[in-house]
């Protein structure tokens, strides 16, 4: 597939095929890390203290 394209050709296509590859990591790590970090559950003291809340009131 790639014999029948110019050796510039290959050099070029390759190098678009990484930087597709560097911007999919880069945007999928952006959003990994802000799943991480808006979730409620990070604070461990807050969320406990809900917790015991609730179970008291009813």
């Amino acid at each position: 597939m790639l014999e029948e394209l110019s050796p510039e050709m290959q050099f070029i296509l390759i190098i678009v095929g990484l930087a597709v590859l560097f911007l999919l990591v880069f945007w999928n790590n952006k959003r990994n890390k802000s799943k991480r970090f808006d979730r409620d559950k990070r604070n461990f003291r807050k969320n406990f203290y809900e917790k015991k809340q609730k179970q008291k009131d009813p």
